[in-house]
């Protein structure tokens, strides 16, 4: 949880720092894209943000939570393969020559603001 509150804090510092190079007063909806294979847990987030965001431009905003699966670049089947975990096998050939290419991400999206 501890994980979470700090990434939490960075994220309020981003919307806050879009206010003032863009001059909204208020984030109505925070967009989180956030990697199924990634160490963060949505729920925690979700809590978190509540925390973090009381008396900022975020305060009261709506957090959604867009999961990105996780995937891969098979070095020896050559071509991207699904991951269900950070440094599985490739699910084609069995092999661990795999370069995660996508599920370990955390990024703002998108913000609504007024």
């Amino acid at each position: 949880m501890m994980h979470e509150m700090s990434l939490c804090e960075s994220v309020i510092e981003l919307v806050e720092d879009s206010a003032r190079r863009d001059g909204f007063s208020r984030a109505r909806v925070v967009v989180l894209e956030i990697g199924e294979i990634g160490h963060v847990e949505p729920e925690a987030m979700r809590f978190c943000f509540g925390a973090v965001s009381r008396g900022t431009i975020a305060e009261n905003a709506r957090l959604d939570i867009v999961r990105v699966p996780g995937a891969g670049w098979c070095l020896d089947c050559a071509k991207t393969v699904p991951l269900a975990e950070r440094f599985g096998p490739c699910p084609e050939c069995g092999r661990h020559r795999v370069q995660m290419t996508a599920g370990d991400e955390l990024r703002v999206k998108e913000l609504e603001v007024e």
